[in-house]
């Protein structure tokens, strides 16, 4: 049985003081959903980017696809990735 399922595209709006980017991508890395890191506090066109698609300045913000969820809620991760 092979576990590699196919993910939408990942990405994590993160800074690296911030506790619960580091559990959403602790999460994603013990489900082995590959996901892309940005921390927004070295990337100002990320940050510009990030607050323009979703009007929230908070992290982490965590693209799935084409969906945008503001927070690490992981009832709507795992509904989204259909874990």
């Amino acid at each position: 049985m092979s576990t590699s399922k196919k993910y939408p595209r990942v990405i994590v709006f993160s800074t690296p003081t911030c506790s619960y980017c580091h559990k959403a991508k602790q999460y994603f890395r013990s489900r082995q959903v590959p996901f892309k890191n940005v921390d927004v506090s070295r990337d100002p066109a990320a940050a510009r980017d990030m607050v323009k698609r979703s009007g929230q300045q908070g992290v982490p913000q965590i693209r799935i696809g084409s969906k945008t969820i503001v927070g690490f809620d992981r009832p709507k991760i795992d509904r989204i990735l259909g874990l």
